[in-house]
């Protein structure tokens, strides 16, 4: 690939693409735990798959503050887009970043609430967000599940976007998060 053919492909640095990548996955291992795993009632203990759905929610955790860090220092050079394209991929970026933080908070307080630590590869406990008992935490339980459903819905939309770019107009936008 030529210099001029790279300035023609603005493209994401490769810390960006690789915390892309990354919060996909675990997005993606998240959800699949979330269906496997039993439901959460009062008595449950975070066994099983419970411990690894808060042990991936920790992971998030870290990798999306790293990605918004990062994003926050490192912006990339704006895609050439059309003023409705434009508007629509800015609100949804927005609203994947809202959810990609609310969602694992409003688990973490919800596990706070049930007295489950949080931890980061097993080892790094994250802080409580509620007390143990606290009606906030266990409400905000359902807030988690409700909110990954409009995440999940969100996602839906980003991919559908970027096959649209793809497939219909042509352009490089896919290309621009790939390696």
């Amino acid at each position: 690939m030529s210099l001029n053919t790279f300035a023609q492909r603005p493209a994401y640095d490769g810390v960006a693409r690789l915390l892309h990548w990354l919060v996909a996955l675990l997005v993606a291992a998240q959800f699949v735990i979330g269906w496997t795993m039993p439901d959460v009632h009062r008595d449950t203990l975070p066994n099983g798959l419970i411990a690894w759905h808060l042990g991936v929610g920790a992971a998030i955790v870290a990798a999306v503050a790293c990605r918004i860090a990062w994003r926050a220092t490192h912006v990339p050079q704006a895609a050439e887009l059309s003023r409705a394209l434009s508007v629509i991929s800015r609100t949804t970026h927005a609203l994947l970043y809202a959810l990609l933080v609310a969602v694992p908070l409003a688990g973490w307080a919800n596990a706070s609430s049930r007295g489950w630590a949080v931890k980061l590869f097993g080892t790094v406990r994250y802080p409580d967000l509620t007390a143990s008992g606290s009606p906030t935490g266990h409400a905000l339980g359902d807030v988690h599940s409700w909110l990954a459903w409009v995440l999940l819905a969100l996602i839906v939309l980003h991919v559908g976007g970027a096959l649209f770019h793809r497939i219909v107009l042509k352009d490089n936008v896919l290309q621009r998060m790939l390696p």
